[in-house]
């Protein structure tokens, strides 16, 4: 069942719903056309985690860190990303070390270096704003998607 997201608050509003649903090591993929409020996401995302500053998309340096209350969070856009090496020469794989939530923008990209997701959240435009599909990836996928759907809190 797609979610309908009217606003960029709405967006902001449902990462932050997500965000206590989340565990360390946890990896969400982001897919949508440019504009589809990813980067959105991920900035409610992080602002429920703590984060105060403000969050851009890594475009060109591929990953932005982010250290919050003791854990650490990354956000990867791959939307530039010209060869598979540019993610070995970053360390891509040490990112996924099972501690930190890593949120991936177009993972696409990364086919075949890039693991396997545990949520992979489709951003479509609609006429009345967005329109989110949850899909799970892996166990840890199903039982987040679970646990979030079962909060009763899913959107506004």
């Amino acid at each position: 069942m797609p979610l309908q997201i009217p606003t960029a608050d709405a967006m902001v509003a449902l990462a932050a719903r997500l965000f206590p649903h989340c565990k360390p090591g946890t990896t969400l993929l982001l897919e949508g056309e440019l504009g589809a409020g990813k980067t959105t996401f991920v900035r409610g995302f992080l602002q429920a985690a703590g984060h105060q500053g403000k969050v851009k998309s890594p475009t060109y340096t591929l990953v932005e860190p982010y250290h919050i209350a003791g854990r650490d969070y990354y956000h990867f856009d791959l939307y530039r990303l010209n060869t598979q090496e540019e993610l070995e020469g970053i360390g891509l794989r040490d990112y996924f070390d099972g501690r930190a939530i890593c949120l991936v923008e177009w993972p696409d990209r990364a086919a075949g270096v890039l693991f396997r997701g545990d949520l992979r959240i489709k951003i479509r435009a609609t006429a009345s704003g967005r329109e989110l599909e949850l899909i799970p990836e892996s166990a840890v996928g199903r039982h987040l998607l679970g646990s979030f759907t079962a909060s009763k809190n899913v959107i506004n």
